[in-house]
C-alpha cells in the first residue's frame, strides 16, 4: 500500500521538465496575445491609412485632371513653337536661295 501511495504522489508532483514545460507554454501563450493584439493595432491603423487615402481619392483626381490639362498646354505650346521655327527656318531659306 505504501507503494501506491508513492505512486500516486509522484503522479500529483510535477517533475521538473513538466514544470518548465508549463512555464513555457505559458510564456508562449502570453506572448502569442500580445502578438494577436500587436496584429489588431496594425490592422486599425492600416484601415485608418487607407480609409484617409480614399478620403484624398477625389482631390487628387481633381489633381490629375489639372496636370494632364497643364501637360496638353505644354505640349500644344512646344508644337506650335516648333511649327514657327519650322515656319521661319523655311522662310530662311527661302530668302537666302532668292538672294543667290
Amino acid at each position: 500500500m505504501a507503494k501506491r501511495q508513492r505512486t500516486s504522489d509522484t503522479d500529483r508532483e510535477k517533475t521538473y521538465f513538466e514544470q518548465q514545460r508549463e512555464a513555457l507554454v505559458s510564456d508562449i501563450a502570453m506572448s502569442l496575445e500580445h502578438v494577436l493584439a500587436n496584429i489588431n493595432k496594425l490592422n486599425r491603423s492600416l484601415e485608418d491609412v487607407i480609409k484617409m487615402g480614399n478620403d484624398f481619392s477625389s482631390v487628387e483626381a481633381l489633381w490629375s485632371q489639372f496636370e494632364n490639362v497643364m501637360a496638353k498646354d505644354d505640349d500644344d505650346a512646344k508644337q506650335g513653337q516648333s511649327q514657327g521655327q519650322e515656319q521661319s527656318k523655311e522662310k530662311s531659306e527661302g530668302h537666302e536661295r532668292g538672294d543667290q
